[in-house]
């Protein structure tokens, strides 16, 4: 009777549902419209070697600006917040030298003009308050703006951010403003002729402004030229030898 007992304890226990449950190899993920017993195209077998997808993390750790893909840029605009429409960058450049212009002549020439200064005297304080504006202020409005870092240099006739590039940018404003003020006389010359005593052409932001913004211009173009003309010499010279 006893062995009776134990071995039908033993059947049972054998036969429990713990046993009866039998795990498979690899687990499967199957499409649910795949017909049953067709291969289907969409099963995915859950690799066994890297079960947590150690390569996708590592892979995503080591993601730099170096090594990935190339996406168009307009396909990356469809996942930008703010408004879609897209301002050429030359807009941008020449609203912001313009405004910048403008409000040099509007609080240095019209708010010193109660004050009798030397004409030296009003070219120096002009190109140096020019100066401090373009460097302090417009040029780090561009490097914000910029999409891509140094997209806007080409519109700085210095665009790096040290400190010694500051004097640099007050002796040419002084010339930006020197050039301006000749442009005055000369419209005015050619409006009035030269028996005429009071100019005919006086100075206000927005024209101070446009005429500061076309000799930048000019200069930048004339910088880029050069620029060029320099760089293709020096591939000639490497090229000849």
């Amino acid at each position: 009777m006893g062995n009776k007992k134990h071995s039908a304890r033993v059947t049972e226990r054998r036969s429990s549902p713990k046993d009866k449950l039998q795990l498979p190899e690899q687990q499967t993920r199957t499409h649910p419209s795949s017909a049953v017993g067709s291969p289907s195209p969409d099963k995915t077998i859950l690799s066994e070697e890297d079960p947590f997808k150690k390569q996708a993390i590592e892979d995503l750790v080591t993601a730099a600006p170096e090594n990935a893909p190339q996406v168009p840029l307009a396909e990356l605009r469809k996942y930008h917040a703010g408004p879609k429409l897209k301002v050429a960058d030359w807009i941008k450049v020449v609203v912001l030298k313009w405004w910048t212009g403008g409000m040099i002549c509007y609080f240095f020439i019209w708010g010193l003009s109660t004050f009798l200064l030397n004409q030296w005297d009003h070219l120096f304080i002009l190109g140096f308050a020019m100066g401090l504006v373009n460097n302090l202020i417009t040029n780090n409005i561009f490097r914000f703006i910029a999409r891509v870092p140094g997209a806007y240099d080409r519109w700085m006739m210095f665009p790096g951010k040290k400190l010694w590039f500051l004097p640099l940018d007050l002796i040419y404003a002084t010339l930006l403003v020197f050039c301006t003020e000749l442009t005055y006389n000369a419209l005015n010359l050619l409006a009035a002729g030269p028996d005429q005593t009071a100019p005919v052409l006086g100075v206000e932001p927005i024209l101070f402004g446009l005429i500061v913004t076309l000799w930048d211009l000019l200069f930048l173009g004339a910088k880029r030229l050069f620029q060029r003309i320099l760089r293709e010499a020096k591939e000639k010279a490497a090229s000849g030898r």
